[in-house]
């Protein structure tokens, strides 16, 4: 049986929804892990230890952190020694003080990853080129395809060439959101009985990005509990799963929950 691995949701008793419905998703679909990711601006990551705690070995948690209190370096690390696996920052994350990069010195320090949520503009800055070369040895994982699914892209040919161009960086990994994110039902329409209903076209794009970064550089998230406004948790699956139906099976295994287990330290055991 194939690992599958979510490797981008959410759980807060303060945003969005608690962990048990994330877990009945998971049950129902056959998704044995999943990344616990901060919500953008919470920086109380209690709840997420907690989630570690009641359900060992089912999730992985990536954290929240104010770069900009002083005390966030020293929080940080408490969070990795806590158990948390990655870091989640916006590219212009700095910190105050002589060093601006100190939060990112920590993340890197203990073996974090960076779940970099952030527009194609500030991806595509020189200024986080140059922090992805400082930092050679760190993984970034971009959030929605590197911003593609971000409302403000442009999904130009200059934006597509950029976000393709990072690739060139052995240390950058992109997140494959639901189809939903990507191409919103056209409300107007009827809904047919079964099948996928919102446009086929995404697929090309996601296409080409595994084309360029390959599939140990790439990997589903199902974007919980916000896709269940959209196509909910079933379809965001198995919709996307679909985009890769005529990719070999080791394409699949890793996109679906290979490369998120071997980035986030999850068990590799099937079954």
């Amino acid at each position: 049986m194939t690992l599958l691995v979510d490797a981008h949701c959410h759980a807060s008793p303060v945003w969005f929804e608690p962990v048990e419905p994330l877990v009945l998703q998971m049950d129902l679909n056959g998704v044995r892990h999943a990344v616990l990711t901060q919500a953008l601006g919470q920086f109380d990551n209690a709840y997420q230890e907690d989630c570690l705690r009641r359900y060992p070995g089912r999730f992985a948690s990536v954290v929240g952190v104010d770069a900009t209190d002083p005390a966030a370096s020293r929080k940080l690390a408490e969070a990795a020694q806590g158990g948390a696996v990655g870091v989640r920052l916006r590219p212009e994350a700095r910190s105050p003080g002589a060093d601006p990069l100190a939060v990112w010195r920590v993340a890197a320090d203990h073996g974090l990853v960076i779940s970099c949520a952030g527009s194609p503009a500030a991806l595509l800055d020189d200024a986080f080129a140059s922090l992805v070369r400082s930092f050679p040895n760190m993984i970034f994982a971009l959030e929605h395809l590197g911003g593609w699914t971000r409302g403000d892209c442009d999904r130009s040919d200059a934006v597509r060439a950029g976000i393709f161009a990072l690739a060139d960086f052995p240390n950058v990994i992109l997140k494959v959101p639901a189809l939903g994110q990507l191409s919103p039902r056209d409300m107007r329409g009827k809904l047919p009985a079964s099948g996928c209903v919102l446009d086929k076209w995404p697929a090309m794009i996601v296409l080409d990005m595994l084309a360029r970064f390959g599939a140990d550089r790439m990997m589903w998230g199902s974007d919980y509990p916000p896709v269940s406004s959209r196509e909910g948790y079933a379809n965001a699956l198995h919709w996307t799963r679909d985009i890769f139906s005529q990719c070999p099976s080791q394409v699949v295994d890793a996109v679906f929950g290979g490369t998120a287990a071997r980035i986030f330290n999850l068990g590799l055991s099937r079954g």
